[in-house]
């Protein structure tokens, strides 16, 4: 899964950003590979590529740009947009929990950065998953959503399960101004690229949510 370049990108055409709501078993890459499928089987647009990525057993919001300049605003490291997921778990975390995750959790590759986090509850109303999540009967679950400002690979997934709470589903519900918003699976809707900042400072540490 190489990264694809932006050198022979066409910016004589109109800057395009495409807010795609992704599948489960979807890749971040229009071609296919093994048992996950590719983005070409839903997006037939020219010249548009992936800005930032998505996990194949992971679902939802995934920006696409024809436009080199708006996607490096999107994806630098040193200027990351605040990121939505809607995370299930298996369990029911409590306040320490939650907390461990506001103030960073240790992973093997150091400690995350502080987020937002907090019990959905009722949990989202969602599209049901195909296929559908495995849960033990035995064990209840729970919604988290949980704000972060990082992108290493399989963040979250870490981070829950570094607090004792497997992740079941992951759903990311919006990236900086542009959400989900009804969108559904498989289906992409044009927006405008100007919401995303031009220039900015590094990253602030977020506001502890209570």
């Amino acid at each position: 899964m190489g990264m694809l370049s932006f050198a022979a990108m066409n910016f004589s055409r109109p800057s395009r950003l495409i807010c795609f709501n992704k599948p489960y078993g979807v890749l971040s890459q229009f071609t296919a590979e093994g048992r996950w499928r590719g983005l070409k089987d839903f997006i037939d647009i020219p010249d548009v590529y992936v800005a930032g990525r998505l996990d194949a057993d992971s679902e939802g919001l995934l920006l696409l740009t024809n436009d080199g300049k708006l996607q490096a605003r999107i994806a630098d490291p040193r200027f990351k947009m605040e990121k939505i997921y809607w995370v299930q778990v298996e369990g029911e975390p409590g306040e320490a929990a939650l907390e461990a995750l506001r103030l960073g959790v240790q992973l093997n590759d150091g400690l995350t950065r502080p987020a937002r986090a907090r019990l959905m509850d009722p949990p989202p109303a969602l599209w049901e998953r195909e296929p559908p999540v495995r849960v033990r009967q035995s064990i209840p679950t729970a919604w988290i959503e949980l704000v972060i400002r990082e992108g290493r690979n399989r963040q979250v997934r870490r981070m829950t399960a570094a607090v004792g709470f497997p992740t079941l589903r992951l759903i990311r519900a919006a990236i900086g101004p542009y959400a989900l918003d009804g969108l559904m699976p498989g289906s992409w809707r044009e927006s405008d690229g100007d919401q995303v900042p031009l220039d900015g400072a590094p990253e602030q540490q977020l506001a502890r949510d209570h």
